[in-house]
């Protein structure tokens, strides 16, 4: 028996994946306003942001799906974390309000935002699902 649904399963999917391709957006639009990540910054965003969450997906169509789920709910709050401070909080040429001028200031102002939607998503399914695990652990 599966321990979580397809319906879930497909969720997670199209949120994942979405999120990959608003990071590749706005990864560019970093590299068109020559915005750059400190050595730091550019690990957490490839293992954390990037590939965890890939990691999670597989995880979670796995029979390992509990570990996929837990490592999509930290991953994705860590990339919320991470983004909402680096673009609407610390004053930098990250941040939303002070980025530095070109043709790429609208891409990463909506991927900026996009991101924080697909993670606070991504988020919120993966608490759902550790919800739903402890509660089978419960009952078992």
């Amino acid at each position: 028996m599966r321990s979580i649904s397809k319906r879930y399963l497909c969720l997670v999917t199209i949120v994942v994946l979405v999120h990959l391709v608003v990071n590749l957006l706005h990864g560019r639009a970093h590299t068109d306003l020559g915005v750059g990540l400190t050595t730091w910054q550019y690990i957490f965003v490839l293992t954390v942001i990037l590939l965890a969450p890939l990691v999670a997906l597989i995880l979670s169509w796995t029979r390992y799906a509990r570990a996929g789920v837990w490592l999509l709910f930290i991953s994705m709050l860590g990339s919320l974390i991470f983004g909402f401070c680096y673009h609407y909080i610390i004053v930098s040429n990250d941040h939303v309000a002070h980025l530095p001028p070109g043709e790429a200031r609208g891409v990463f102002r909506i991927t900026a935002l996009l991101l924080l939607v697909t993670e606070a998503l991504g988020v919120v399914l993966a608490a759902i699902a550790v919800r739903r695990f402890s509660k089978r652990e419960n009952y078992a």
